[in-house]
């Protein structure tokens, strides 16, 4: 069976970071979900993660993120490459079927199961079905517009959905800022 299931997009610009993605969940050619959740949370809310694959196997990756987030004290970078450095390496976790958007104020990384970290170079990451619609209108309305990330992302999702067949449902958004320190 055949799941396609998500959009979304990560956008980091002017020490802000912005997350969207869609809600809906597509086994073949029949629309089973219009409100996933795909977008949370990690460090006390200075990263944000976005996933698209199989849910149960994205959770799993997420809860492996949170906890290389905290033993590398919140250094995002370096935490996406022991995910995937273990991802590559452990043979159950070899056979997960998903992939990570993760944002902080500073980086925009996607992580995959066969060892990939990559850093954007633009601030714009996207995962899923509909990311190469959702990443494509990013960059013409950065390039094009003042919006500041959260619109970005929220914009990038809606026209993403009206070319994507498996893109659609509802929209969710998440904005961090960069934490000054003391």
């Amino acid at each position: 069976m055949d799941i396609r299931s998500t959009t979304v997009i990560g956008i980091v610009k002017n020490g802000k970071a912005a997350m969207a993605a869609d809600g809906q969940v597509t086994i073949g050619d029949t629309i089973m979900k219009m409100s996933a959740k795909k977008l949370r949370k990690l460090c006390g809310g200075t990263v944000l993660v976005g996933f698209s694959g199989t849910g149960a196997d994205a959770f799993t990756l997420v809860e492996r993120l949170e906890e290389k987030l905290d033993a590398f004290r919140g250094n995002l970078p370096r935490a996406c490459v022991e995910l995937a450095r273990e991802w590559r390496a452990d043979k159950y976790l070899r056979e997960l079927n998903a992939m990570l958007a993760a944002v902080d104020s500073r980086h925009a990384l996607i992580i995959g199961g066969s060892g990939e970290v990559v850093e954007s170079p633009d601030g714009i990451v996207s995962v899923g079905s509909g990311s190469p619609y959702a990443i494509s209108a990013a960059r013409a309305l950065m390039k094009h517009t003042r919006m500041g990330p959260l619109k970005l992302a929220r914009e990038s999702i809606t026209i993403a959905s009206g070319i994507c067949i498996y893109t659609g449902g509802s929209l969710q958004s998440e904005e961090i800022c960069e934490k000054r320190r003391s």
